[in-house]
C-alpha cells in the first residue's frame, strides 16, 4: 500500500508581522551603521543608546497614545501643545505658585482627562471630524500654555520633582562601564522617565492585546459598521481613545519636563508630528484597525537615532534629522499601500 507523506505546512506571516519586522531591522541597521561610523566618537557604547531612550521617553508616552487614536481610525494633532501646557504648568506651580509636586501632578493628569473628555465628546457624540477638534484643542491648549507665562520658567531643584529627575538607576555589575578621558569609570544608567516609559509601553501592550477595550479600539479602526453589529459601543470607543490619548500626553509632558526642568510657550513644537511618524514607521495604519506599541517603541527608537547621527556627524545642521524622518515616513506609507493592494487581489 501506498503511503502518502504530509506536506509540510506553509508558514503564512501576515503583513502587519513583515512591517514590523522591517522596522526592527531599519533600526538595528540605522544603529549598527553609527556604531561604524561614529566609532571614534564612542556612538557604540550603552549610554548613547540609553541616552536616545532617555531623550525620548516623553515622546514614547505620547506615541503610544497616539497608536491608540490611529487604531481606532482617529487622529490627535493636540498632543505637542498639551506636553507644553504640562511643562509649564508645572514649572509655574512649582516656583510661583508654591503648590507641592504630587498635587501638581494630580492636577495636570485631571487636566490631561477633560482635556480628552471634551476633544473624544466633539468627535465621537457630534461627529466633528478630528482634525478640526484636535487643531482647536492645539491652539487652546498652545494658547493657556502663554497665558500662564511667556517666559521660561525652570522648576526648582529642591522640591520634590526637581530631585525625582536627578535620579539615576545604573545598571548592575557595572554592564558596560567604560573609562572616560579623565579616568573616571563611567557605568551606564536610565532615568527615571525610561522606566515610566518602558512601563507604560508595557501596560498599552498588554491593555490592546488582552482587554476588551483593546479589541474594540481594533474593531472600530478596522470596520466601523462590523464594530456596530457586533454590539460595540462605536461612540464609547472613540471617545474614550481621545482621553486615553490626552492622558498619556500630560503623563509624557510630565517626563519631558523632568528632562527639560523648565517649561517654555514654544516647547515640544512639532512632538505630535514626531509622534504620528513615529506610529506610522512602526506599522500602524493611518486608517486604523492595525498596529501595536511595540512597532512604535521601534519608531520612536528610529527616529531618536537618527537625531543622534545628525548630533555625531557634527556638520549636518538638525533640520537633517526631519528630512530623513520625512523620506522613511514616505517609505513606509507606500509600503502599506502595497500590502493593502496585494491583500485585496488576494481576496
Amino acid at each position: 500500500m501506498k503511503t502518502k507523506l504530509n506536506s509540510p505546512k506553509k508558514i503564512r506571516i501576515s503583513s502587519h508581522t513583515i512591517m514590523l519586522l522591517i522596522t526592527i531591522c531599519l533600526f538595528i541597521a540605522l544603529y549598527g551603521a553609527g556604531c561604524v561610523m561614529y566609532a571614534n566618537k564612542d556612538f557604540g557604547r550603552l549610554q548613547n543608546f540609553f541616552n536616545v531612550l532617555i531623550n525620548n521617553a516623553g515622546l514614547l508616552i505620547a506615541a503610544c497614545g497616539i497608536t491608540c487614536v490611529m487604531l481606532a481610525g482617529g487622529i490627535d494633532i493636540s498632543v505637542g501643545s498639551v506636553v507644553a501646557l504640562t511643562c509649564m504648568f508645572m514649572s509655574v506651580g512649582l516656583s510661583e505658585w508654591g503648590l507641592p509636586s504630587g498635587v501638581l501632578i494630580v492636577m495636570i493628569l485631571m487636566i490631561g482627562i477633560v482635556f480628552g473628555c471634551v476633544q473624544g465628546f466633539c468627535i465621537a457624540y457630534l461627529e466633528i471630524q478630528p482634525f478640526i477638534v484636535t487643531m482647536a484643542g492645539l491652539f487652546f491648549a498652545r494658547g493657556m500654555t502663554a497665558v500662564i507665562s511667556t517666559e521660561q520658567v525652570s522648576v526648582p531643584f529642591d522640591s520634590w520633582f526637581g530631585q525625582l529627575s536627578q535620579i539615576k538607576i545604573s545598571m548592575p555589575f557595572q554592564i558596560g562601564a567604560y573609562m572616560n578621558k579623565k579616568g573616571v569609570l563611567i557605568i551606564p544608567y536610565v532615568r527615571i522617565t525610561v522606566v515610566i516609559a518602558l512601563v507604560m509601553v508595557l501596560i498599552t501592550f498588554l491593555m490592546l492585546r488582552y482587554t476588551k477595550f483593546g479589541r474594540s479600539l481594533y474593531a472600530v479602526g478596522g470596520n466601523q459598521q462590523s464594530a456596530t453589529l457586533m454590539g460595540l459601543n462605536v461612540r464609547k470607543t472613540k471617545m474614550l481613545s481621545h482621553v486615553l490619548c490626552s492622558f498619556y500626553a500630560t503623563l509624557g509632558g510630565l517626563c519631558f519636563c523632568l528632562n527639560t526642568m523648565c517649561g517654555t510657550a514654544t516647547q515640544a513644537t512639532g512632538m505630535e508630528m514626531d509622534a504620528i511618524s513615529s506610529a506610522v514607521i512602526g506599522g500602524t495604519l493611518l486608517t486604523g484597525g492595525v498596529g501595536n506599541v511595540i512597532g512604535t517603541l521601534f519608531g520612536v527608537m528610529i527616529n531618536g537615532t537618527i537625531s543622534s547621527l545628525v548630533k555625531f556627524n557634527g556638520k549636518l545642521v538638525a533640520s537633517w534629522a526631519n528630512i530623513i524622518t520625512a523620506i522613511l515616513l514616505c517609505f513606509f506609507i507606500l509600503l502599506q499601500a502595497i500590502f493593502a493592494k496585494i491583500k485585496e487581489r488576494k481576496k
